[in-house]
């Protein structure tokens, strides 16, 4: 009996050895009920309070998160970290959007001639067969890429009478040259020098120190009575580019005519996008950026000197964010949740830049991250001509995505506007339609899908107002000049631009008018 007796204690005791020192206490495997046992009362515990500890499940958005005392199991680990990608992939998205806009612009560049010294032109202004966010049809652009990288500190002779800005490759201002620039309007020699270059910088140019080897030259010559060849001659004749070891004996600037000829200039929306920042991480100096974006950029695999490689894990993550990042950003973009946007109380017309800043700061020191998404998803070219106030110089614009009555506008429906009396502008206002999908100009029968002040044969009213009608045909007794072509089953947008703004847009005297459904 004494035998049975041991034996029988030897099986309980071995039992409890099991459940007690041999099995294994990891979160994972702990027994059901086991994390919700408190903990005994120690001669050190005091009141801790329930705002500094976690749960052991959560409900989120994310669905259950489960724990052990506050240490996270293996699914809500791998949960919580799926979900922290797919968030800095979404904010990689909108906050790295500038650079990944220029990137896009290259392989046009390269492809029609606008590098090396090179430009290209639009010598019979810019159409809607070249996607481009947010251009205009009443100006005579030209552009090129700037690589201080290959070509050393690089020499720009600039035209007269024009505007025209250079951004580095993040997008950041530079300069402006021309009307709003150093040389006033008079064309002047600027010097752009690589980063931290320590050479000798000659005197008579206006000098710029910009923080990446990659830069990008736009600008925009006027009309005169809606002929662009004045412009066009202008800028051929005055504009150089070469390399400042080339001064003494320049090299000739070709000129490419671009009019007409489709090409891309648009960022991806898709995984590519990530892999057109990664370009710019790669080929820029760190110092370009703030440490705090290229982290979050490194967070998911865009370092510098490292391949940009996801696996199939990161790279599904990465796409939906970039899904998710795109669509956030066509909301910020044209449909503005910032009150402070709208020009006038209850208007469809919003500002491009609705903080007055080319640097987006809300107050100083302090980045609105919407309004910077907000521009540059739908827009191209950083300057403060753009926002400051600067009568008579420069330009302004508004945007509208909707109807007087905050509906999406339909290119199978038929809008008026009025536009009041005396609109304050020097040199020419204009309406430029845009398709949602591109943010480039609509693609309709119309060659150019604009009414401006620039086109011959346009009808003002015996009070100085001009009615303009946007509609897939033309409205019945309407004047062509005065109507802007839409396309059926699109949705679209229009920006209205003043030219050489005067002081009643400024103090809001004088505002344009909404966009009435008429049928």
């Amino acid at each position: 009996m004494k035998d049975i007796r041991l034996s029988l204690g030897c099986i309980i005791a071995f039992a409890l050895i099991i459940a007690t020192g041999c099995k294994d206490k990891s979160p994972s495997s702990v027994a059901p009920g086991t994390e919700a046992q408190a903990p005994p009362k120690m001669k050190m515990t005091t009141p801790i309070p329930p705002e500094i500890t976690t749960p052991d499940s959560i409900e989120t958005r994310i669905g259950t998160l489960k724990l052990f005392d506050g240490f996270p199991d293996d699914a809500t680990t791998q949960k919580v970290y799926d979900n922290l990608d797919f968030q800095r992939g979404v904010q990689a998205f909108l906050n790295a959007m500038p650079g990944a806009a220029l990137t896009a612009f290259r392989p046009a560049l390269r492809e029609l001639g606008g590098v090396d010294g090179n430009v290209i032109i639009f010598e019979d202004l810019m159409d809607s067969k070249a996607l481009w966010l947010t251009a205009n049809t009443t100006v005579v652009y030209y552009m090129s890429w700037l690589d201080t990288r290959k070509d050393g500190p690089i020499v720009v002779e600039t035209p007269p009478n024009t505007l025209g800005v250079v951004d580095d490759h993040w997008f950041h201002y530079v300069c402006d040259f021309g009307n709003a620039g150093p040389d006033k309007g008079k064309g002047g020699k600027f010097l752009f020098l690589p980063p931290g270059y320590k050479g000798d910088v000659p005197k008579g140019y206006f000098v710029m120190r910009p923080a990446t080897y990659g830069l990008w030259l736009g600008g925009r010559g006027f009309l005169v009575n809606g002929d662009p060849r004045p412009a066009v001659a202008a800028i051929k004749k005055n504009l150089r580019i070469y390399p400042l070891a080339q001064a003494a004996n320049p090299s000739v600037t070709k000129f490419s005519n671009v009019s007409g000829v489709p090409h891309n200039t648009v960022h991806a929306n898709n995984f590519h996008f990530y892999e057109e920042v990664n370009e710019i991480v790669q080929e820029e100096p760190a110092e370009a950026l703030d440490p705090e974006t290229l982290g979050l950029l490194a967070s998911i695999g865009i370092e510098k000197g490292k391949p940009f490689a996801p696996d199939a894990r990161m790279k599904n993550i990465l796409t939906e964010a970039a899904a998710v990042g795109n669509v956030t950003a066509r909301a910020l973009s044209m449909r503005p949740r910032l009150k402070e946007a709208y020009y006038y109380p209850g208007s469809a017309w919003f500002a491009t830049m609705p903080d007055g800043s080319y640097q987006f700061l809300s107050q100083p020191g302090v980045r609105n991250l919407d309004t910077r998404v907000l521009f540059h998803y739908f827009y191209t070219g950083i300057t403060p001509a753009m926002v400051v106030k600067m009568v008579g110089i420069g330009s302004q614009y508004a945007t509208a995505t909707t109807d007087s009555q905050g509906k999406a506008l339909d290119g199978s429906k038929t809008y008026k506007l009025r536009l009041p009396p005396n609109v304050p502008m020097k040199d020419f206002w204009s309406f430029t339609l845009y398709d949602n999908q591109t943010r480039s100009m609509l693609q309709t029968d119309q060659r150019f899908p604009s009414v401006n002040s620039t086109a011959k044969g346009i009808v003002t009213n015996p009070d100085g107002s001009v009615d303009v009608w946007f509609a897939p045909t033309l409205p019945q007794g309407v004047n062509p000049a005065n109507w802007a072509q839409t396309v059926p089953g699109k949705g679209w947008n229009v920006i209205f631009r003043l030219y050489g703004p005067l002081e009643p847009w400024f103090d809001k005297t004088w505002r344009v008018g909404e966009l009435e459904l008429v049928q």
